[in-house]
């Protein structure tokens, strides 16, 4: 390990410029003022403890929700600088607080490697925070200082004493700026708190929920690091060989750790991370592991002769049922983009490939059996690939009633502007019959499924080319499939799921979006997949109709007609209402209710839809127990 650096004090922290236009523009800091954004400014404030784990100061940190929906973060790290800056005269804390672009991770002598945003974090937090208070740990006191909305509201205080050190940081977001409410969801922090102790191995990391009495906790240390958090993405799942494929290296001040292991499915999850951001968008580190993955097996298979005439193992073949987490720690990274999804430093490329190709080679060399089972299940993958590749050719879209007659039962709309078109998938004939003629044929077009899709979780490509549901849907959609498809030449940006309200219904529901996560999982991430809502009931009395969307709702119009005599209608299926019904409950845009289908971690979606539609029965069994209780009908 290398040599702690000491001298963190105010010398360490540089001052870039003021701080201007957050509360004006807080997008262009936190992405939205939104439930990510809200959830964001906790992340800015535990990255800057991390770092100081990183720098091997901290070794525990604790987030905890408090009552009112008030965040505190504490680190046992140095504790945050309260000597006087040597430009400001004044404690070096409040350049951290109140000035954009000012913080040690700035001077290499204090963080070889950080995330966060580069220095605007803890101001940003402070901009968009009703107010804030800090206590530093440090030369054996107590410090104190409060903010507000950016601007300081007390000096620093200095009082008792303390043997221990660190920092604590607790605020409380704005309403003024997060307009949709400040309430934190406890489960999107519990899950990143736990990636980042898997992300920081040896770290531990606690959280806690202290609102209404939950007193919830859950503290995370993972020695094992990478390899334990493989081994957790990969419970539940068959598994094709059973040792972790393991590297962690420092090159060049980089820290590479690498971890994989193949299960039985046919998907691929490959997660990334730089200095512990997620890289959505992968990276350079990320393509040099692909690179040795491919070279390293594919010469595998080829020097011990497991490769038939003019078979060949590509780069997509050796991902499939893969599962592997990335994370690099590097001094100085380069992220394209603003959002930091995609880790553009060039050297870190073949630095990569290098360094993970030999740790696969050996072990390969060493897990003979092993390697075998690996090799066999990327050579099958590659003869489906080539039954695919045939099986592809004829979902190429021509036109709405092409040649092979897939697409006949698609009635098209007469827009040709993507923009402006939507495909409604409805289930059954009958109700395919009342949206075609109650929709809005110039923009809306309807496909009828007849039964019910396959569930491409437990099949892969060349299976699901082979189901005529599916080639319907990748006809109609018109831009491929798979490492093929393309956004641009979706025909519609509106793709709504229209079942009926019932258990059936749901699980077509849940086997369609499975299709959209696995092969077109664009069309999710640009928002482009939606979900109709179409009442449950309809109550009458005289010529007034009320249609009800939920028991609850059905319930409040009860009480408000009392005395009046109801003729109340459960609807079983879309097929039981008419053209026009269809069209003023579920399909008119002035009116109905979509739910727009968005992919906020992936690596939660791809546990969820292997738990739901995977091939073992307990964890679903486990799931609907488990969840049973919040939902008397299941609406998406």
């Amino acid at each position: 390990m290398e040599e702690k650096k000491e001298n963190y004090n105010a010398t360490s922290i540089q001052l870039l410029e003021g701080l201007e236009h957050v509360r004006l523009r807080p997008g262009m800091y936190i992405g939205s003022t939104g439930p990510t954004g809200l959830h964001h400014l906790v992340w800015e404030i535990v990255d800057n403890s991390i770092d100081e784990a990183l720098a091997g100061f901290a070794s525990h940190i604790e987030i905890e929700v408090l009552p009112d929906d008030v965040i505190r973060v504490t680190d046992n790290g140095r504790g945050m600088p309260v000597d006087i800056h040597p430009k400001t005269n004044r404690p070096a804390i409040e350049a951290i607080f109140t000035v954009l672009n000012a913080g040690g991770k700035f001077n290499n002598n204090v963080y070889k490697t950080s995330g966060g945003l580069h220095g605007v974090g803890a101001s940003v937090v402070n901009a968009l925070s009703e107010w804030l208070k800090v206590r530093v740990f440090r030369n054996g006191k107590i410090y104190e200082q409060e903010y507000s909305r950016g601007h300081i509201l007390s000096d620093l205080k200095e009082y008792g004493t303390s043997t221990s050190t660190g920092s604590e940081v607790t605020f409380k977001a704005d309403k003024e700026i997060f307009k949709e409410g400040t309430e934190y969801n406890f489960e999107i922090l519990r899950n990143r708190v736990q990636q980042l102790a898997f992300l920081n191995k040896g770290l531990k990391m606690t959280i806690r929920d202290k609102r209404n009495d939950n007193n919830l906790e859950f503290v995370y240390q993972y020695e094992g690091g990478l390899v334990e958090y493989v081994s957790f993405l990969n419970n539940n799942k068959e598994l094709v060989h059973p040792t972790i494929v393991y590297c962690d290296k420092v090159i060049d001040q980089i820290t590479i750790e690498i971890a994989m292991q193949y299960n039985t499915t046919y998907t691929t999850s490959i997660y990334s991370f730089a200095n512990n951001i997620k890289t959505t968008e992968g990276g350079t580190h990320e393509d040099g592991f692909k690179l040795a993955l491919s070279r390293v097996i594919s010469n595998y298979a080829k020097e011990h002769d497991m490769l038939k005439k003019d078979e060949q193992i590509t780069g997509e073949d050796v991902r499939e049922g893969l599962t592997a987490i990335i994370s690099i720690k590097i001094p100085n990274p380069q992220f394209e983009g603003q959002t930091k999804t995609k880790l553009g430093n060039v050297e870190v490329r073949s630095l990569v490939s290098q360094t993970f190709g030999q740790i696969l080679e050996d072990f390969l060399a060493e897990h003979p059996n092993e390697a075998k089972t690996i090799v066999e299940k990327c050579i099958l993958a590659a003869n489906a690939r080539v039954a695919a590749r045939k099986a592809k050719e004829a979902t190429r879209r021509k036109s709405p009633l092409d040649s092979l007659g897939f697409a006949s039962k698609l009635a098209d709309c007469r827009s040709k502007d993507p923009s402006m078109s939507e495909l409604y998938i409805v289930e059954g004939d009958s109700a395919g019959g009342s949206a075609k003629d109650g929709r809005e044929s110039e923009f809306q077009a309807i496909l009828p499924l007849r039964g019910k899709v396959l569930n491409v979780q437990k099949a892969r490509l060349d299976k699901a080319l082979g189901n005529k549901e599916i080639l319907s849907l990748i006809q109609a959609i018109g831009a491929g499939i798979g490492e093929d498809f393309d956004i641009s030449k979706a025909r519609y940006h509106k793709v709504v799921i229209m079942t009926d309200a019932d258990v059936d219904g749901d699980h077509i529901c849940i086997l369609l979006l499975t299709f959209f996560y696995r092969y077109m999982p664009k069309l999710i991430e640009n928002g482009y997949i939606y979900v109709a809502k179409p009442p449950l009931y309809k109550a009458e009395y005289g010529k007034t109709v009320k249609y009800c969307y939920s028991d609850q709702e059905l319930e409040n119009y009860k009480k408000e007609t009392v005395g009046k005599k109801l003729a109340i209608q459960r609807y079983k299926g879309l097929g039981e209402m008419d053209a026009e019904q269809l069209w003023e409950t579920t399909m008119d845009p002035s009116v109905r209710t979509l739910t727009q289908v968005q992919l906020d971690d992936a690596i939660l979606a791809d546990q969820m839809f292997e738990t739901l539609m995977g091939d073992e029965v307990e964890p679903r069994k486990k799931f609907i127990q488990e969840n049973a209780q919040y939902a008397s009908n299941l609406d998406v």
